[in-house]
This record gives structure tokens, C-alpha cells and sequence, in this order.
């Protein structure tokens, strides 16, 4: 319960940006930040529900983070009981909860990860597989692009693993262009120790339009994904979320910037009313990452091609709930012979640096 060396990885200065709260919380894997003070005095924490509620407020991630910190965290003396430190949690829904002395001087942390194994979800996920992959040829001649090997492993079978890790065990897999070869190798799922069924297109569906072959649908929340996403995304947080907004369809966007090379003049007429020099542009994208309720599902017509983002204008103009979660952990969407060198790459690095501490 109480990490003893790794929370240290945790903490940060205040005078540190967004961009390194970020980067934190992807290398501590603790799903907190602990900003302290020089005499190593807690002044507040954040969490990546912080970071995404202030860049979907237009702050930048070189923002500084007393623009996000909590300044009144849930914190725990040393004398507390494990079973009072539980409770607290649940009753918090916190995850984490630093321990502090008398001074408020960081001395530890409680981790409710690590207790056991993961929560057990009955939301199912379903992977849009179905895909030519032309823009990958000749690779994908032979084998689905979700199919391709990325660190001796397809990154279908990524996707998959990860989902298990954070509880799922139903799956779907939207298929149709050499299908064959998705089910020889997946089959039922018992080698993964998961449930595998398959939706077959006759016809291409577009990212949601295989939704409709789902008979029934599930009742639960359904996660959709892109089979050739690969993202560090937790599926069990992004479910929650959209638990916990009480939203009908929430789609994973990721915050982009890009800065123009040049000065941006703004005139009226003739005469200058503003000059920017290099200006950096923000931009949502659509991270290929969904959860959507029953009644969103409901929209769509029996084997008709629908794309996501159609799905959701459809939504949004029936004035459903609509709801978009910042994603800020690693993603990649395999698309291109340059983004499937990258990531094979940052496997094959991420490989050797772990054979080298070992």
C-alpha cells in the first residue's frame, strides 16, 4: 500500500511547466504530481484530470502549473490505519494520498494501485480492423494493417493486452479486408484468456458503421477504437470520465501546436491593426479513441457506412450529451510508413534500454 522509493519520480518545483507535469506523470506511472516547496513541504498536487480541465481552457502545456495545482489535496499522517486509508479513498475517490509530517514536509505516499489485480469491467471494447491500409503498401498486401508487427507483436494484439490490463475481457473485432488472418491468429481469444468475437463487413462501414452489425448491443458503456491507434491511454479512466460527466459520446482528442514560420499580419483596409510574430496555433484532434452509450449506437442504420465523426455531429445535433477527453498520454496513429518506422523504433530503443537495466 505504501511505495516506498517510486513516489519520489513524482514530485516537481512550482515553477515547472505543464509540458514537465505531463512528462511526470507519464515516466512515474503514479498518476499524480507532488509539488513541493525547497524545504520539501507539500504545497498541492495534480492530476492528469487537472491537465486536461486547464489545456481544454486554452492553457498551453508551457503554461506554468500553479495555473493547475490543487491547493487542497486529500493528505494523511504517518499513524493512520491501512484500513482508515482505505476507506478514505473510496470516499475521496482518490487514488493516491501523500503522507505528511506535522510541518506538512512530504514523507511518502499511498498507492491503491498494486493492491490486487485490476478492476474487472463488463464494458466491452470494440476494434475497427477492417481497413486496407493502402497507404502502408506493400506491407499491408499480405497482412491487415492492425496485423503488423511493432516489438514482435501486432499491434492489434497492443491494443488488446492493454485493454486487459485495466480490466476489460470482452472484445469485438470489426473486420473485412483479410479478416482470415485476424481470426486464424486471435480465434475465440481463450489463448489471451479473453472473449474474441468478430464483426464481419460485406461492404466497407467506415470507423462506425460496424457498430450497427453489434446485435444486441451491449448495455454497458462501449469503448471504440482504431486498430491502428497505439496510445497509453487508460481505458479504465477515459470509462469513468465519460461515467462521471454523464455523457452519451466522448471521443479522446489530443492537444496540437504548431507554430506558423512567420510574422501574421491582421489588417482593415490598408491599415495594420495587429502583427504576431510566429504565433503559436492550438488545435483538438480526434484520437481515434471512443465511448459511446446505447442510444448513440441507436442513430445508426442497419449496415449503412457512417464515420465517427458523423456520428457524433448526428449526436450532438439530436442534442445529445457530447463530451471530449484530453488525451495527453503517448499516441500515435499508425498511418504511414513514416509513423510505423517511429514507433518501431521507439519499441525497439524503449527494448534495449530495459535489457540494459537488467
Amino acid at each position: 500500500m505504501i511505495d516506498k522509493m517510486n513516489w519520489k519520480r513524482a514530485i516537481l518545483p512550482l515553477n515547472s511547466s505543464i509540458e514537465d507535469a505531463i512528462r511526470t506523470l507519464n515516466d512515474s506511472a503514479l498518476k499524480i504530481v507532488l509539488v513541493l516547496d525547497q524545504d520539501e513541504r507539500l504545497l498541492g498536487t495534480i492530476s492528469d484530470g487537472d491537465i486536461r480541465r486547464g489545456l481544454l481552457k486554452g492553457l498551453r502545456i508551457s503554461s506554468p502549473i500553479s495555473t493547475i495545482i490543487n491547493l487542497h489535496p486529500t493528505v494523511v499522517s504517518r499513524d493512520l490505519t491501512i484500513e482508515d486509508i482505505k476507506k478514505l479513498m473510496i470516499s475521496k475517490k482518490v487514488f493516491q494520498i501523500p503522507i505528511v509530517d506535522m510541518n506538512n514536509k512530504l514523507v511518502g505516499m499511498h498507492l491503491w494501485d498494486g493492491l490486487g489485480a485490476p478492476k474487472k469491467r463488463p464494458n466491452t471494447m470494440v476494434i475497427m480492423a477492417g481497413g486496407k491500409g493502402e497507404r502502408l503498401l506493400p506491407k499491408t498486401e499480405r497482412t491487415p494493417k492492425p496485423m503488423l508487427q511493432v516489438g514482435g507483436m501486432p499491434i492489434l494484439e497492443h491494443i488488446i493486452r492493454r485493454a486487459m490490463s485495466q480490466g476489460l475481457e470482452n472484445f469485438y473485432l470489426a473486420i473485412r479486408h483479410l479478416g482470415h488472418v485476424i481470426e486464424d491468429y486471435f480465434g475465440n481469444g481463450d489463448s489471451l484468456g479473453v472473449k474474441i468475437q468478430y464483426l464481419r463487413e460485406r461492404s466497407p462501414l467506415g470507423t462506425a458503421g460496424a457498430l450497427s452489425l453489434l446485435k444486441p448491443f451491449p448495455k454497458e458503456a462501449t469503448i471504440v477504437t482504431n486498430g491502428d491507434v497505439l496510445t497509453e491511454v487508460n481505458y479504465g479512466n477515459l470509462i469513468d470520465f465519460h461515467s462521471q460527466n454523464q455523457s452519451d459520446a466522448t471521443m479522446a482528442v489530443q492537444l496540437r501546436e504548431w507554430q506558423n514560420p512567420f510574422g501574421v499580419v491582421q489588417t482593415n483596409g490598408i491599415l495594420i491593426t495587429s502583427y504576431q510574430e510566429k504565433p503559436v496555433i492550438s488545435s483538438l484532434i480526434n484520437a481515434g479513441v471512443y465511448v459511446l452509450d446505447p442510444k448513440i449506437v441507436s442513430l445508426l442504420n442497419n449496415s449503412e457506412a457512417m464515420d465517427m465523426p458523423s456520428l457524433f455531429e448526428l449526436a450532438r445535433q439530436r442534442e445529445h450529451r457530447v463530451s471530449a477527453y484530453l488525451l495527453h498520454e503517448p499516441w500515435i496513429d499508425v498511418g504511414s510508413h513514416e509513423d510505423f518506422e517511429y514507433i518501431s523504433r521507439s519499441f525497439n530503443e524503449k527494448t534495449t534500454n530495459l535489457s540494459a537495466q537488467t
